[in-house]
């Protein structure tokens, strides 16, 4: 019995031990577990927290770079206003500088155009005073003339028995101003006043004569001479006066507007003189510079294109040209060469070639790919049957295309050949 009891007092202890052992291993392992969970935890909650500083940082720089973006183009929207804006403003202020301008413009032209109508008011208005006060002092001279000289030539008709010849005289005067008043209705009517004035110089000398005579055998000679003076004196003035009038009628010019018109045509005739000269050397110049160029040209040609130069000159012969044409040029340019001047055989290939080397340039081919890449086939030039051929089958059938030859087959199993024995090598 205690070989039995120690038998299982000695298995209960190992028993024990075992499962103490595997508790402590499942304890152990269980905070390895719990630990390596905690440490995976902790990794993955850094890894999270890294990763949401990471987006938050990158969603503050996206932010910020929007914001920055934003903010650009915000200035960049704030600029453009501001330059249209200022370029409304500068317009405004030209358009109101213009306009300014315009109305200063306007109003000195206005100011000017007042101050000229003043002026020509005021001219015509010291003309009309100036003329008025000349027709006054003048028919107050005739008058005081013809009472000066009026007494003499009473004098000279007196006569005891014939009283009434004294009325000669009165009528020698009279007559005079009647005649003048003639004249003077003659010029506001536009007509012809000489002959009105004529007659008023014969009366004057008449009176003159009378108070000539008269004056030397009854009075002094100062007397005479005197009053014949006034009788010549008072309708001379008149006349003057009337004269004026006559000239301001007519239009007619004065010595001085004479003077001046003569010498402004003097001065025109002379500055068309040198214009015409001027113009006659530019002409005689450029007629030298195109016959030298045209030398010039003839010898380029006659140089450049020897054989094309001697037909231009016998064409130029034949048609009766003394020298070659444009039009003769051009006419032997197409028999010599073919092509109109600009184009021969060279420059038709060189620009050929140019437009090849150009086309590789652009497709990265090189140039003889691109020559033959144009097709040399041409539309065929013979009209159609009247009557076609039968149709062309919709589907391909055996023995359609045509084998090929014999040398194409042996070169195409040769290729081959060389082929496999090269994959074999590799391998």
């Amino acid at each position: 019995m205690t070989t039995t009891i120690d038998h299982v007092n000695g298995t209960g202890s190992d028993v024990d031990l075992v499962a103490a052992a595997r508790a402590e291993a499942i304890r152990r392992e269980a905070e390895t577990r719990a630990e390596t969970d905690l440490i995976a935890a902790r990794a993955a909650a850094d890894a999270e927290r890294a990763r949401a500083e990471a987006d938050a940082e990158a969603t503050r720089i996206k932010a910020q770079e929007e914001a920055e973006k934003q903010r650009l183009a915000n200035e960049t929207v704030e600029l453009r206003q501001r330059r249209t804006r200022a370029e409304q403003e500068a317009k405004i202020a030209k358009a109101e500088a213009e306009r300014e301008a315009t109305m200063r413009a306007a109003a000195q032209a206005r100011r000017a155009d007042e101050a000229e109508q003043q002026q020509a008011e005021q001219e015509h208005k010291s003309v009309a005073e100036a003329d008025a006060k000349w027709r006054k002092y003048a028919k107050r001279f005739a008058i005081l003339c013809g009472i000066v000289a009026l007494p003499v030539q009473l004098a000279a008709f007196w006569n005891e028995d014939a009283p009434w010849l004294v009325a000669a005289p009165v009528m020698l005067e009279l007559g005079a101003w009647v005649v003048h008043r003639g004249a003077a209705a003659a010029v506001a009517n536009g007509r012809p006043a000489w002959h009105y004035r004529t007659i008023v110089w014969l009366l004057a000398l008449v009176a003159a004569a009378v108070n000539l005579s008269h004056g030397l055998h009854a009075f002094d000679p100062a007397t005479a001479w005197a009053t014949a003076f006034a009788s010549i004196a008072g309708p001379g003035v008149w006349d003057l006066h009337e004269h004026g009038r006559i000239a301001k009628r007519d239009g007619r010019e004065t010595r001085r507007q004479r003077k001046q018109r003569e010498k402004n045509e003097g001065k025109r005739r002379a500055e068309e003189s040198e214009r015409a000269a001027k113009q006659e050397a530019d002409k005689k110049a450029a007629q030298e510079a195109a016959e030298q160029a045209a030398k010039v040209l003839a010898e380029q040609r006659a140089q450049l294109y020897p054989d094309v130069w001697k037909h231009a000159v016998k064409l130029a012969a034949a048609l009766g040209e003394t020298t070659v044409t444009d039009a003769i040029w051009n006419k032997a340019h197409e028999n010599i060469e073919g092509a109109p001047p600009g184009e021969d055989v060279e420059t038709i290939r060189m620009r050929n070639q140019a437009a090849h080397r150009v086309e590789a340039a652009r497709t990265g081919t090189p140039v003889n790919r691109v020559a033959t890449a144009v097709s040399s086939q041409v539309a065929s030039q013979m009209p159609r049957p009247k009557r076609p051929g039968p149709k062309q089958r919709a589907t391909r059938r055996p023995g359609d295309s045509p084998k090929h030859s014999r040398g194409a087959r042996n070169q195409a199993s040769i290729t081959a050949k060389k082929a496999i024995e090269k994959s074999g090598v590799d391998q």
